[in-house]
């Protein structure tokens, strides 16, 4: 029986386009280490295609999203950990 609230894992069928939302302190150094850590992960990333940027409303923040090429749950699992483990991301969804 499941409980409430309970929900069942992401179910994807791989490859996929699977969008990260990172966001951080609006500073050139996040940006280009968010594309580094994801083009590590995924070799045809292309920020000028996958990459898009919005700015906070007092524009001390940046917030991106990627467009992951997923290619396995490892993957996107590998691509979050170096993400929290970046002091320069202030979270990642």
């Amino acid at each position: 029986m499941e409980r409430f609230g309970q929900q069942d894992e992401l179910k994807l069928d791989f490859p996929c386009d699977f969008p990260i939302k990172v966001v951080g302190r609006a500073d050139v150094e996040f940006h280009l280490r968010i594309c580094e850590i994801v083009c590590r992960h995924d070799s045809v990333f292309d920020p000028e295609v996958r990459l898009q940027r919005r700015d906070s409303s007092a524009g001390k923040y940046h917030s991106l999203t990627v467009n992951l090429r997923a290619i396995s749950k490892e993957q996107i699992d590998a691509v979050y950990q170096d993400l929290k483990a970046c002091e320069l991301v202030l979270w990642a969804l």
